[in-house]
């Protein structure tokens, strides 16, 4: 069981104010005083003030000094803590320090924010020259640490602030790159450029801090719950995260999109937004869901958000679609998308999968072959959300899927200027999610309101056949109106007759030999849309 002592502690006083310092590993090469948030650097047996760390924000992280828990039968505290900003928001890096023995020196590692999820990892050497960060993109691959790697993300960040014990002197004077990697093992890699004539290479995996046995969390009793509310910037309505999490959350007085992703005291930002449909599953509902065709978990709809493709063509369609963000506190996030082709639950995944052909990609053994690419953009929003929703939000997206009889697995790629998330889940019928939200029955019809998967081959082939009769009952029709229109001509003049003819040419009977074609049955276009 993890202590709030792995170790012999070192202790000294800050030289800029005399207030307590303390290590515990020696490994630690610097700390941030809890007093005058001077930034400390250990030599030796002395401390030298390098620096002046910003005062923390005061986040939503469920983590603090002081927590405890196991990995990998191990136990370990959290002693420091890094405050990320990025363009788009930003993110904890908590720094965790394991117990030693006898047999071992004290080992530290990152418990990190992921999409939602937490990841832990270490640094490790890295035996490649580290790539020049101008030269790496998302979706690029990359040979690093003997392994292939996609990259996931690259972006310009800063050190915000910093708290407790640290394994570097942080770097608080200017912004450096960051590049995230995935690999097809489930891992993530990351590369921080702060020193940039020795980038630092850690690798690590998702985790779950239920499986962590976490002790010593911040408490979120009713109390705190109701210290997170904040004004709106818009009409001053009091919202309230429920979330740790939570970077958007949406007012529920004026519709305007809040971003609280630097906390309670700081300034927020908002913006207006048209009022958008109703959701079909209302926030905070709960509900049972299998996300793998597993047993069944508890979720709650926690955000509702409507998107829309844009058609690179005018003749292309274009397909609208609904996605509701669900939340489990062990399991973390996932997504029920509803669109025109029915319904299907996803959630990202910490790897990323490898491809295997032109058009096709494998992930789990499993080979999955791409449907659609296309972008994407917000159009309307409602609830809370773990990253920061932004006015036209667009994506570059591709899906894939996976088929075995009737079991359906998707796979799901979207990219946001310079970050690429993989998510994967499965098909679900309508019918399945109006029993786990324990929607009304009568609700079930408007569930099904849109066609079922065009990808579905008795679905496919209903519409090819009414398709077919629609052109054969038009093909009589046009040849009875034929008939009917210049008998009368034929009757009088003769079939050999200029009138019977003219009237021939001007009934356009003749196009019904011609072949020529539309790309369409019965008004079921075979391209452009219903892809998402």
């Amino acid at each position: 069981m993890a202590t709030s002592a792995p170790q012999r502690r070192w202790q000294a006083f800050c030289p800029n104010c005399g207030g307590p310092v303390e290590f515990a590993s020696p490994a630690s090469a610097s700390t941030v005083c809890s007093y005058c948030r001077s930034t400390l650097l250990r030599e030796g047996e002395t401390l030298r003030r390098v620096g002046q760390s910003a005062e923390l924000f005061q986040d939503y992280s469920p983590l603090q000094l002081g927590a405890a828990g196991r990995f990998a039968g191990a136990g370990f505290v959290v002693v420091g803590r890094l405050q990320m900003a990025y363009a788009d928001g930003g993110w904890n890096e908590w720094h965790v320090l394991f117990d030693a023995n006898a047999d071992t020196p004290p080992r530290s590692g990152w418990l990190s924010e992921d999409n939602g999820q937490f990841v832990m990892s270490f640094e490790a050497p890295l035996s490649d020259r580290a790539p020049n960060p101008d030269s790496l993109s998302a979706g690029g691959l990359q040979m690093l640490g003997g392994a292939a790697w996609q990259v996931a993300s690259r972006f310009s960040a800063t050190l915000a602030a910093a708290e407790g014990e640290l394994p570097h002197a942080p770097r608080m004077d200017s912004s450096y790159w960051v590049v995230d990697l995935r690999n097809t093992q489930g891992e993530v890699a990351t590369l921080d450029y702060s020193d940039p004539a020795a980038p630092t290479w850690s690798v690590g995996r998702s985790v779950r801090l239920s499986d962590l046995a976490m002790t010593g969390l911040r408490q979120d009793s009713t109390a705190s719950v109701k210290s997170r509310a904040v004004p709106c910037p818009n009409c001053g309505a009091s919202l309230e995260p429920q979330l740790e999490t939570t970077q958007s959350i949406v007012c529920h007085q004026c519709k305007s999109v809040v971003d609280v992703s630097k906390g309670v005291g700081a300034e927020l930002s908002a913006y207006h937004q048209i009022t958008g449909g109703d959701p079909q599953i209302p926030l905070g509902t709960s509900g049972d869901l299998a996300l793998s065709g597993g047993t069944p978990k508890p979720w709650q709809v926690v955000g509702y958000m409507e998107r829309v493709d844009i058609p690179e063509s005018p003749e292309d369609e274009q397909t609208f679609w609904r996605e509701y963000l669900l939340f489990n506190k062990i399991e973390g996030f996932a997504f029920l998308v509803d669109t025109e082709e029915g319904w299907s639950v996803v959630r990202p995944i910490t790897g990323a999968p490898a491809k295997s052909g032109k058009d096709t990609v494998t992930w789990k053994d499993k080979t999955f072959k791409r449907r659609w690419t296309y972008t994407a953009k917000v159009t309307y929003v409602l609830g809370e959300f773990y990253w920061r929703v932004r006015r036209d939000e667009r994506a570059r997206v591709g899906d894939y899927e996976w088929r075995n009889g009737g079991r359906l697995e998707l796979l799901s790629s979207e990219q946001t200027g310079q970050e690429i998330t993989w998510s994967q889940g499965r098909a679900v019928d309508a019918a399945e999610v109006q029993r786990a939200f324990a929607l009304p029955e009568q609700q079930l019809g408007s569930l099904r309101r849109d066609v079922a998967s065009g990808s579905d081959t008795t679905s496919l082939l209903v519409k090819v056949t009414v398709g077919l009769l629609l052109l054969a009952l038009l093909f009589a029709f046009l040849r009875a109106c034929s008939r009917d229109d210049c008998q009368d001509y034929k009757n009088t003049y003769g079939a050999s007759s200029a009138e019977y003819q003219q009237c021939k040419r001007n009934s356009g009977s003749g196009a019904i030999y011609s072949g020529s074609g539309g790309g369409s049955y019965g008004g079921y276009s075979s391209g452009g849309g219903g892809h998402k």
